[in-house]
């Protein structure tokens, strides 16, 4: 376990200094496919990057820009950016053209180091937007020339200098600038450590994107800080990608999104317990649950690799029915809350004390407190102070101070309480809940979480409709409804016989049947639904929709589904 006293300081560069002295012929970064980079080769590669920059004409403060998916290349980047004394601007793969063109502008960042493919996303706005751009790869020299001889000399940057600003995709709509400081985001990693410790034999395999604070603060500077290794997918983490990928790394460390294990559970654990009826009765008595879960979890490790202790799922709040089996299949996973705000980590738990539907203790040196707490069930707004608290969002400060005030205290805009033993439990998000005409607290979330029971279901949303009715957008499962439909044409096919071919011939077209049986699907989620949840949450509409629209922690953009009238992705009929 690696400290402040190891360090010295909470920077980027006390942090590299550290791990190549102690693990500099340690494994440290890989493809999955390839043959790991050693500390110290990182080291050597970081130069070359820093080398590179310094003769482009980066000084301490300029805003560099990194636009990739996760690998090596972008660990490197990252380190040669900010031990530089720059400031790193981490973009999501994702970003369309525009979003990448209003963030450099906001930042100011005339430079950017990319990955080729990405990189064909700026050519509109290259010739006058950027100054320098690098193929990240191979270091290529794309754009820009070299303005000065010479290697780069070392620069100290303060634990306050701004390491990175990271743009959020959120599911709020404007994408605002966190600026975050080198002991933001060092000393979140070191505290971390409370709630899994982390060692040089440790191997990640990282599928998330390290654009993500999530990903960069816990599933990479809490392995370099360490001396552990960090594999990296060469393609999307798809099943076909992915199975492969886990049978050869055997991680003993991940870190994930909740939909993950979301379908998992819903597509392999439940259908394998209830497509037979004398299995089904059994799986409903505890008993035999738990023990139906725990051999799920024996073959749920052997999927992935045989050696996982330590499953880390943050970004969004966990469905508990899936949470109840993990901690039943006793499956190492672990809870963790935080903000891209809050470097990102708040509170968590760790796979030997997770609790089912709550959050867990408060990282130390952490502090939390719930503000404007209802009297009754004691839910209010959780507020934060700590040393990973952002400065604040950059360009920004009326919109600072909007949420952080002169204190120190970071309103999270999420809706929580803390029980006697100081565990945090979270609702939902303040901006999602809705006040209904009686002024009864609806808390969308928790219908969601029914919505999402049903078997045709994948993902759904709640909103407010007009005159305070609830609307669910659901996505359904198109596999199993098309399966479902072509069920329903063979049976009137045997029913009816050659007799009457031309009224068969009028239903057999299975599109026609999707419709039909989509329109059936409304109400019976309708009815699922209200049968689950209490009299203010019953919804009063349902609308199935193709895809939701999503940011890069797989949580669905709710903004743009406010407006009732209006349902962007929604399949026409």
């Amino acid at each position: 376990m690696e400290t402040h006293g190891d360090l010295g300081a909470y920077t980027f560069p006390a942090l590299l200094a550290n791990s190549l002295r102690k693990f500099s012929r340690r494994p440290a970064l890989s493809w999955v496919s390839g043959t790991p980079m050693t500390y110290a080769e990182v080291g050597f590669r970081i130069r070359d990057m820093q080398n590179l920059l310094y003769r482009l004409g980066v000084n301490k403060g300029d805003k560099v820009a990194l636009f990739s998916a996760s690998s090596p290349y972008w660990a490197v980047a990252y380190f040669a950016i900010v031990n530089s004394g720059a400031i790193a601007v981490p973009l999501l793969p994702d970003f369309t053209g525009k979003e990448v063109a209003t963030c450099l502008e906001h930042s100011g960042a005339r430079i950017i180091i990319g990955q080729e493919k990405l990189l064909e996303k700026t050519a509109q706005f290259a010739e006058t937007a950027l100054d320098v751009v690098i193929r990240i790869e191979d270091s290529v020299l794309l754009r820009g020339k070299e303005s000065r001889t010479g290697d780069w000399s070392p620069v100290v940057p303060e634990e306050s200098d701004t390491a990175s600003i990271i743009y959020t995709s959120g599911t709020t709509g404007r994408s605002k600038g966190v600026e975050l400081s080198h002991k933001n985001l060092v000393w979140t990693a070191v505290q971390s450590q409370f709630f899994q410790r982390i060692n040089k034999f440790d191997v990640g395999l990282s599928i998330l994107p390290m654009s993500h604070v999530y990903e960069f603060t816990i599933g990479f500077v809490l392995f370099f800080l360490n001396g552990a290794c960090v594999y990296y997918l060469e393609k999307p983490p798809v099943v076909s990608t992915l199975l492969p990928a886990l049978a050869k790394v055997r991680p003993t460390i991940m870190l994930s999104v909740p939909i993950i294990m979301e379908k998992i559970y819903k597509n392999k654990i439940v259908p394998t317990f209830t497509k037979k009826e004398s299995i089904a009765r059994l799986y409903e008595k505890p008993f035999f649950r738990k023990l139906f879960h725990r051999l799920a979890g024996r073959s749920l490790k052997k999927t992935f690799g045989g050696r996982i202790k330590f499953f880390g799922i943050g970004g969004a709040k966990v469905d508990p029915k899936v949470e109840l089996f993990l901690k039943e299949a006793r499956f190492p996973y672990a809870i963790g809350y935080g903000l891209t705000e809050t470097s990102p980590l708040l509170a968590g738990s760790g796979p030997k004390i997770t609790v089912p539907g709550t959050i867990g203790p408060v990282m130390p040196g952490v502090e939390l407190k719930i503000v404007d707490a209802d009297p009754t069930t004691g839910i209010g707004e959780v507020c934060a102070r700590g040393q990973n608290v952002m400065k604040g969002y950059y360009r920004e400060p009326g919109m600072t101070q909007s949420v952080l005030d002169a204190d120190g205290w970071f309103k999270t805009g999420d809706l929580g309480y803390m029980d006697s033993t100081g565990r945090l439990s979270l609702k939902g998000r303040s901006k999602n809940m809705i006040l209904n005409a009686t002024g009864e607290n609806i808390y969308p979330e928790d219908i969601e979480f029914v919505l999402n029971q049903h078997p045709l279901v994948v993902e759904s949303l709640v909103v407010e409709g007009e005159n305070s009715s609830l609307v669910a957008y659901v996505q359904v499962d198109e596999e199993k409804l098309t399966k479902e439909a072509q069920g329903m044409i063979g049976s009137m096919t045997s029913a009816v016989g050659g007799a009457v071919d031309s009224a068969v011939d009028a239903v057999s077209d299975v599109g026609h049947m999707l419709q039909y049986k989509k329109e059936e699907i409304r109400n019976e989620i309708k009815f699922f639904v209200n049968e689950h949840v209490n009299r203010m949450s019953r919804i009063d509409r349902v609308e199935v929709i193709e895809k939701f629209e999503k940011t890069a922690s797989q949580k669905i953009k709710r903004y743009i589904y406010s407006i009732v009238k209006h349902i962007p992705g929604k399949k026409e009929e």
